[in-house]
């Protein structure tokens, strides 16, 4: 399981913090989680000086792989650039 949910940061993700209750859509599913602690990165390199990239993707063993899997997702790019990245650990 995931320690940390992290996002690309935008209006919406920036102002999240510890205690907010957030709610996760896939499809038709939804799943509420209190936010236990919430952090905002100015880059990959930086969030990974806290947390290892196994703990954000099971999958995920080195920042380069890390940073592949970021910049795969549309959009991520110019919006890591411009509002940094939200980690989020969850209660």
């Amino acid at each position: 399981m995931k320690k940390v949910e992290t996002r690309a940061g935008s209006p919406m993700y920036v102002g999240i913090k510890a205690g907010d209750i957030i709610t996760f859509v896939c499809g038709k599913d939804k799943l509420k989680k209190k936010v236990k602690r919430a952090q905002k990165f100015k880059s990959i390199k930086t969030l990974h000086k806290v947390y290892k990239p196994v703990e954000i993707n099971p999958r995920i063993k080195t920042v380069k792989e890390s940073e592949r899997m970021y910049y795969s997702f549309p959009g991520y790019r110019n919006r890591i650039k411009k509002y940094g990245l939200i980690a989020l650990e969850l209660d």
